[in-house]
């Protein structure tokens, strides 16, 4: 038995029942892990000896009779902007290439006291800034389902590793998609959650007002396991909402009979690949098929959503990656001079085309003369997107649409176009900007490539949008397909 291939929820069991062990469950982790690294780079860095000691301790707890978390023994790979003390920390970039943080953040505190076992590091867009995991100073990861194409991003080591075995769980952090895309090419569950609803502490922070770390699966209920874990109040993250805990696994079941479900027209527009169009219709003929209540609905301003995400969170990126100057930590340029020689030398060796692009255009925009006329208005539209959304809503239970407009493209495709790279967001960042849940869930394949299915929701209604989404996969097991490597 291929116990890597297995599901969080099938793992917990056996590992409870002792009918396996957590340790021999990282063993296979590990083992796949060196089968396939070579062609899909999923990880930047690994952990096999602390797992391991880690996966003993679970293990003699249990034989022990004592109590364990709901993830006991279960490997997580973790998207590597989310800070693992005394282990490497890079954001995919060489500015952080050799930094060690002294804490852990929010969410591997809560998973490690789950029971959860931190595997690795995984491969990303340098400081989360890419939707094809390509900017990565540590080179790009392969989509399991052909090695040839992107696997999507920022999250793509994180969705990759999921994909091809590697790991039972993973996290990563979605500022604009970065959660969903790579689910969707790589054809895995990953959950964009409500603003606040995840502490941030512990995430280098590129857009401070968009991002929430997100948890990644093969499988809704895995997903649920796993945002059930992480979820909650944390008094270190100031953006951080005051709920009561939830299992949110408690509200997965089959039965959507009588749910009103929006079909997003402006979702269905230019630009739409018309296969992937035709796999998300037919999901959504699924959904009717089960009882649901599918109807048009309509969001406002949709044509403004990319300009007004790119100014914001290039503006926030400008802000908040001004702390690398090569003095404090992380990488310093070898090169002489005053502060000012030192500090635009480092920066302009330690960051990457793309991190300078935005930082650049984020710098621009809050320039004198500028703020108003660019970020300020950029704010005003974020309002009234949040508000259609919140329009809509409150028609609907949830909204479904494609996560991403197109198939997984060639590696080098489309690299050398950053406009459209960022035209490839339409279908995500509007969630990020209303500050909605929204989870991606396979829905098909076209020509062997994965499409996936987007599922958006109310403020902190997650659970309706995991219901809808475990329904979904329930009657399809489009999950159940693995990629031949």
């Amino acid at each position: 038995m291929h116990l890597n291939s297995l599901t969080c929820h099938e793992l917990v069991e056996m590992i409870k029942a002792q009918t396996v062990t957590a340790e021999e469950v990282v063993e296979h982790v590990f083992r796949r892990i060196s089968e396939v690294e070579g062609k899909i780079n999923a990880f930047i860095s690994t952990f096999n000896e602390s797992a391991l000691d880690k996966a003993r301790e679970i293990d003699e707890k249990i034989r022990r009779g004592e109590s364990v978390g709901l993830l006991a023994g279960i490997p997580v790979a973790v998207k590597d902007n989310i800070c693992t003390r005394g282990k490497l920390t890079t954001c995919g970039s060489k500015m952080l290439s050799n930094y060690i943080p002294p804490y852990n953040a929010t969410v591997i505190e809560k998973i490690e006291a789950a029971g959860g076992i931190i595997i690795g590091k995984t491969n990303m867009d340098e400081f989360a800034m890419g939707n094809s995991t390509e900017t990565s100073f540590f080179g790009c990861t392969r989509n399991p389902w052909d090695i040839t194409r992107v696997p999507g991003g920022s999250s793509g080591g994180s969705a990759a590793a999921l994909a091809s075995d590697e790991t039972i769980l993973a996290l990563g952090s979605d500022t604009g998609g970065s959660v969903r895309c790579p689910a969707s090419f790589c054809s895995v569950v990953g959950l964009k959650p409500t603003y606040g609803l995840v502490s941030r502490y512990g995430l280098v922070s590129y857009a401070n007002s968009l991002e929430q770390i997100g948890p990644m699966a093969k499988d809704v209920l895995d997903c649920a396991m796993l945002f059930t874990v992480i979820a909650g109040h944390d008094p270190r993250d100031g953006t951080s909402v005051p709920r009561r805990p939830c299992d949110y696994t408690k509200a997965l079941n089959d039965e959507i009979k009588g749910v009103k479900v929006g079909v997003l027209k402006e979702f269905f527009a230019v630009g739409l690949d018309e296969r992937v169009e035709k796999s998300v219709l037919n999901a959504v003929g699924i959904l009717e098929d089960l009882g649901a209540t599918c109807d048009g609905a309509s969001i406002s301003y949709l044509e403004y959503a990319v300009p007004t995400y790119y100014l914001i969170a290039m503006s926030e990126a400008s802000s908040n990656l001004a702390r690398f100057d090569g003095l404090r930590y992380g990488f310093t340029a070898k090169c002489e001079g005053d502060w000012n020689e030192v500090f635009s030398t480092t920066r302009g060796e330690g960051f990457g085309g793309e991190v300078k692009r935005r930082v650049l255009l984020g710098t621009f925009a809050l320039s004198a003369g500028y703020y108003d006329r660019y970020y300020l208005k950029a704010l005003k539209v974020r309002t009234l997107i949040k508000r259609e959304f919140e329009k809509a809503l409150s028609k609907f239970d949830v909204l479904v649409a494609p996560t991403m407009p197109i198939l997984p493209f060639k590696i080098g495709e489309v690299i050398d176009d950053p406009l459209a790279m960022y035209m490839m967001d339409i279908d995500t960042v509007p969630v990020n900007l209303a500050g909605v849940p929204s989870i991606s869930v396979p829905c098909g394949f076209v020509d062997g490539l994965p499409v996936g299915l987007q599922v958006i929701g109310g403020f902190f209604d997650e659970e309706m949008v995991l219901k809808v989404a475990y329904a979904f996969q329930e009657h399809t097991k489009f999950n159940l397909k693995k990629p031949e490597i």
